[in-house]
């Protein structure tokens, strides 16, 4: 696994879950989710932004003696990391499976822009959306197009990975724009930070935290789709960095939205894991496709703590060569990698906090990181220092509230 974040833990729990086998972690560093764990091996690049780093320690691994007789799965949990096991997907294949989609479908599903025009080809409903091409930004003559949405607004890269090395103050994975002024001082960064992408400009779909849905499927290698999963979020992070990442979700099947995802996977000739952020427009009660994302998802062990371990889908396709019978889950469990009382804080409707409290009360309650075959004193140390953390973060960059928790 390339990546060393809360995600590919959770990828290696599974797989120790279901096959008791340690995973390998490759990365520029042992980050607190991976590091001093007993299911996972770390190796280390002096580079972890290095593709060409981290593709030959890939192939140092595969050339180990002690893994002759194994068949490696080679997994990747961002979106530029992703991209680098598509783009050397020739090199690595001779010793890897590589459950992922072609160069070309990753190019066009993973730009926001593209993905919208996609998904509305389909019937598939997605926020109004202008481009905004930097691609010219350094001539002289360059300006960008005029932007008719109502404020506030959103704006994020249409392309993650064309925007991860891009650095200037203030820099948010997705940000609201209040005014015509702010939206003018996030071009003129950008256009001095020398990015060159696309950025989308999106119509802000209201609601809080909890109007968001997160899907999670798998296309096998046949073409047919053999994993199903959907979750109602609860609370999302709010830090500049994680913003938009889920931090709680309780799983729940929705099939009117589960069928779009299906009808664009299967429309698009996708292959592998993919993880579609949704939300729930008030206005209409329709599902917004923001994006899907070429990977299982930062937060895919809700989907392992429901009952289908997502190492089965993949390992029974590409590693035992079998059709996998599909799943569409339906058990419900509350995913959360926060303090419960924090959390209840942020759910403000009581049928939802009560529908929570009773998850809690049942113990039908994951943790990715809280895993008792990984329990050793540096891990529960770190677990219980995240806890404590997020309570710091939440405080300082999203201290409004109140439920019924502190």
């Amino acid at each position: 696994m390339l990546g060393a974040d809360i995600g590919v833990y959770a990828l290696a729990r599974a797989f120790h879950e279901e096959y008791g086998v340690r995973s390998i972690v490759v990365s520029g560093a042992a980050l607190g989710p991976v590091a001093h764990s007993r299911i996972v091996e770390n190796v280390l690049v002096a580079d972890g932004h290095d593709p060409r780093q981290l593709v030959d320690a890939l192939l140092h691994i595969a050339r180990d003696p002690a893994h002759a007789s194994a068949r490696l799965v080679l997994l990747a949990n961002s979106d530029w990391l992703v991209r680098v096991v598509v783009q050397h997907r020739d090199e690595l294949e001779p010793f890897y499976v590589v459950p992922f989609l072609s160069e070309e479908l990753l190019d066009r599903i993973s730009d926001k822009a593209t993905f919208a025009e996609i998904a509305t080809g389909l019937g598939i409903s997605v926020p109004r959306t202008i481009v905004q091409d930097f691609a010219g930004a350094g001539d002289a003559g360059w300006a960008p197009v005029p932007v008719d949405i109502a404020y506030p607004l959103i704006a994020k890269a249409a392309s993650s990975a064309d925007y991860q090395d891009v650095e200037f103050a203030g820099k948010k994975k997705v940000f609201e724009i209040a005014t015509p002024a702010e939206l003018d001082a996030l071009w003129d960064s950008l256009r001095a930070a020398g990015f060159s992408g696309r950025f989308v400009v999106q119509d802000l779909v209201p609601g809080d935290d909890t109007q968001m849905r997160s899907i999670t499927a798998y296309v096998d290698s046949r073409g047919e789709l053999t994993l199903l999963c959907s979750a109602h979020v609860l609370l999302e992070e709010h830090t500049p960095s994680g913003l938009g990442n889920p931090a709680a979700m309780v799983v729940t099947r929705i099939d009117p939205m589960l069928e779009q995802a299906r009808r664009f996977l299967t429309a698009t000739g996708y292959v592998g894991f993919a993880n579609f952020d949704v939300k729930v427009d008030p206005r209409d009660g329709s599902f917004r496709f923001f994006e899907v994302n070429p990977r299982i998802g930062r937060n895919n062990y809700y989907v392992t703590a429901a009952g289908a371990n997502v190492a089965r889908f993949v390992v029974g396709d590409r590693v035992e060569g079998r059709a996998v019978e599909p799943v569409v889950v339906d058990r419900e469990v509350l995913y959360s990698i926060l303090p419960h009382r924090l959390l209840l804080r942020y759910v403000l409707d009581p049928a939802l906090a009560g529908r929570v409290s009773a998850l809690i009360r049942a113990k039908a309650v994951a943790h990715p990181l809280r895993y008792r075959a990984d329990s050793g004193p540096r891990r529960r140390w770190y677990v219980t220092a995240a806890f404590v953390n997020q309570v710091r973060k939440f405080r300082r960059y999203y201290p409004r509230a109140t439920g019924t928790g502190f």
